[in-house]
């Protein structure tokens, strides 16, 4: 498997660990006193056995992905921030409808470039690695490695302590073998904006999300 196609495949992993968190929110959703390494290590446990036990999720069914996407809100992902953070400063001068618009194109734009990827999730397990924070940090990294064929791959998350009860941590970046999501997609979404402002972002997101759709 090449350094490309082994990065597809994981950081479609943690992508499924983003939109799967909409799957099981009910549970998800109650562990809001949870250490961050713990409910990273408790999520990423039951994504896999998710897709492990799910044929066509293993397949990239997109209409399955997406339903598991769109049947609740993402309880432990904080996917405002995230796409705020890859829109960079225009974020602020976008409109409260605009910034909904670039959310959903975004995780749409997530879903379907990794799901066709869900297919090569087989034997893999997940080992969390020791924390590198003070207790009372609010933002921390959860650095884990996935093992299964060959050798293990570097899988890390953002997290921040959201306040008030029944919260928790949230994650708003993830790292796949030194790359992070968000560091990916600024320059391609500053480049966007610079030529046409945050319409023209929406509109190449929604142009792309529809190749994505009709491929």
């Amino acid at each position: 498997m090449t350094a490309i196609h082994r990065r597809s495949v994981f950081r479609s992993l943690a992508a499924a660990l983003l939109v799967g968190a909409a799957g099981l929110a009910a549970p998800w959703a109650q562990a809001a006193d949870e250490a961050p390494d713990a409910m990273i290590l408790r999520l990423s446990q039951e994504v896999l056995n998710t897709i492990k036990g799910d044929k066509s999720l293993q397949t990239g069914d997109i209409s399955k992905v997406m339903a598991l996407v769109d049947s609740k809100i993402m309880p432990n992902v904080d996917f405002r921030r995230m796409t705020a953070a890859a829109t960079g400063p225009a974020w602020r001068r976008a409109t409260p409808a605009q910034q909904q618009q670039l959310q959903d194109e975004f995780k749409t734009l997530l879903v379907r470039t990794y799901a066709g990827a869900l297919r090569q999730v087989s034997d893999q397990t997940v080992e969390v690695q020791p924390m590198r924070s003070a207790p009372g940090d609010e933002d921390v990294v959860v650095r884990t490695l996935v093992k299964g064929r060959g050798d293990p791959v570097q899988l890390d998350y953002r997290l921040h302590k959201t306040p008030g009860q029944g919260t928790g941590w949230k994650i708003y970046d993830l790292n796949v073998l030194g790359i992070w999501l968000v560091d990916t997609y600024r320059p391609q979404f500053a480049q966007q904006i610079n030529a046409g402002g945050i319409d023209k972002l929406l509109q190449t997101l929604s142009e792309r999300n529809k190749t994505n759709s009709a491929s």
